[in-house]
């Protein structure tokens, strides 16, 4: 029997009343994991049937994407070269992070913060509920649960620290008033500690779901570990140890790929269309189903001026835009027929990775959202992990060039799994050589080319922030911006066409501070 929750009994955690905030929407949506969604509850003591279990991972689920449907959840991508916002409008939290002007007062901080450790709030519940249990005959499902409580845990520590360095690791529900943020250190040991529980829990492939893993297997987990270990071995820790690491958990999600469901796929173009959202390369993804009211609400319009009906949220920098190789991986990153330098609303080129192909474009065909998914950590991530970090490390052979090669084969429209002579070039529509050097490459800076390989392979996915601050390459990227201007139709004069960074460019403004409304009900975050 399912026991409802009872407010009385839960211990308040950290952030204030986020407890009962998040258990009051955590288990909204449909969640496509057999249990009806409406009746998950966490219950206050320990599970005596593991169908409770269950419904405990379920609603971690279903929070995870109640948050992570909206640009908020991904606020701190913003504060990239790649991605910008708009100059105007409604989109000031946004306009922080692209100014790299981000204040303790911003709402889409805040609200990450007290959504993630929801999460992570639940998952600890759950820890505890099922302490000491275990469930004659069906341990086999009672160690993937278990091992997804630990993947989503670590994922959320992880997702949180990248917006904002150290923060406080709690792995009970309960909470200590006095907390302080944990060590740089400490906060990437405790998430290193969740993903190997993980993957020692998990199977090689969850059984009966669709591909992209949208729940984890031992795969995922060590894609998470490889990518937890290159940022780990970048700034601020600087444990460049951690490159070995990071390559060898890398290298064995490449040599398992197989028997985890992970490849790439062939045409870059099927990982942003909606019917076939769920593939091979997506190594952990966060899915969607709008028809079944969990809508993915972050693209589609939001990539979009009002030119076009959009919303103007999530736009392309210019700069990063122009030189942008051409080619096949350019025409699946944006839409290449968007007239964008004659917007009137801003003017600003559009990723296809966001607004989606003009077929599936709900702007297009008169919806609003998408089931599009969340490819999370893709395989061709890791891939680049493992080239880059084995250069880093000094241990590159001929896989790691391979690795790098694979990605760059396909960005040309090439078979990924084929070698090209180093001569050959890419034909135009007509046939003739346009001059292109995607093709292999067996020397040279291995690590520097793999850096600038993921440069233009996640463009758009929130990622190319991350990699400018383990490298410390803010300044470099972000003082390269776009200098055309615009007429100020509001104080006249002249304005940037895009957002001007008014923040520093240094190290001391990395992560985002803590948001202040945390920090008044625990004055220990203000350290």
């Amino acid at each position: 029997m399912i026991r409802k929750v009872d407010f009385n009994k839960l211990k308040i955690p950290f952030t204030g009343l986020v407890a009962v905030m998040v258990l009051t929407f955590v288990f909204q949506g449909c969640v496509r994991l057999e249990e009806n969604p409406s009746e998950v509850q966490i219950a206050p003591g320990s599970y005596s049937d593991i169908s409770e279990l269950r419904l405990g991972v379920t609603g971690i689920y279903a929070s995870l994407r109640n948050a992570s449907q909206w640009s908020t959840f991904y606020v701190n991508g913003w504060s990239g070269d790649d991605l910008t916002t708009h100059k105007a409008s409604n989109k000031a939290d946004f306009r922080e992070a692209d100014q790299r002007n981000i204040s303790n007062e911003n709402s889409r901080t805040q609200d990450n913060w007290r959504n993630i450790y929801g999460m992570i709030f639940n998952a600890n519940t759950v820890l505890q509920n099922i302490e000491g249990t275990t469930f004659a005959g069906q341990e086999d499902e009672q160690n993937r649960l278990l091992g997804e409580i630990y993947f989503l845990r670590g994922a959320m520590f992880f997702h949180l620290a990248r917006t904002h360095g150290r923060i406080i690791i709690p792995t009970t529900p309960e909470i200590d008033f006095e907390v302080q943020l944990a060590s740089q250190l400490d906060v990437f040991t405790q998430i290193e500690a969740d993903f190997i529980q993980a993957a020692s829990l998990l199977p090689d492939l969850y059984p009966g779901v669709n591909p992209g893993a949208p729940r984890p297997n031992k795969g995922s987990a060590r894609a998470m570990l490889a990518r937890l270990y290159l940022d780990w071995a970048g700034f601020p820790l600087n444990d460049t140890s951690k490159y070995d690491a990071a390559a060898g958990m890398a290298k064995q999600v490449i040599d398992n790929a197989a028997a985890h469901g992970f490849a790439l796929v062939n045409n870059l173009e099927e990982l942003w269309a909606l019917d076939t959202r769920f593939n091979s390369e997506g190594v952990w993804t966060i899915a969607y189903c709008n028809a079944c009211g969990t809508r993915n609400g972050k693209f589609a319009r939001l990539g979009w001026p009002s030119d076009n009906q959009g919303w103007g949220e999530t736009f392309a920098e210019i700069r990063y835009f122009e030189d942008f190789p051409e080619g096949a991986r350019k025409e699946a990153t944006y839409r290449t027929d968007a007239d964008w330098v004659n917007f009137s609303d801003q003017v600003t080129p559009v990723f296809k990775k966001i607004v989606g192909p003009a077929s599936d474009d709900p702007v297009s065909i008169g919806v609003h959202f998408t089931s599009r998914n969340d490819l999370y950590l893709r395989y061709a991530e890791v891939l680049l992990i493992y080239a880059e970090a084995s250069a880093r490390a000094g241990s590159a052979t001929a896989d790691a060039w391979e690795a790098l090669n694979m990605v760059r084969r396909r960005a040309a429209g090439l078979p990924y799994a084929d070698p090209v002579p180093t001569e050959t070039s890419q034909l135009d529509a007509e046939g003739n050589p346009n001059g292109l050097t995607y093709v292999d490459v067996t020397s040279g800076d291995l690590a520097e080319l793999t850096f600038t390989e993921r440069k233009w392979e996640l463009a758009g996915e929130w990622i190319r922030w991350n990699d400018l601050v383990r490298m410390e390459r803010v300044e470099q990227a972000l003082s390269n911006r776009d200098p055309r201007v615009t007429p100020d139709n509001i104080n006249g004069g002249i304005i940037p066409v895009q957002n001007a960074i008014i923040g520093s460019l240094g190290t001391d403004n990395y992560f985002a501070p803590i948001p202040i409304r945390e920090v008044d009900l625990l004055p220990g975050l203000a350290n």
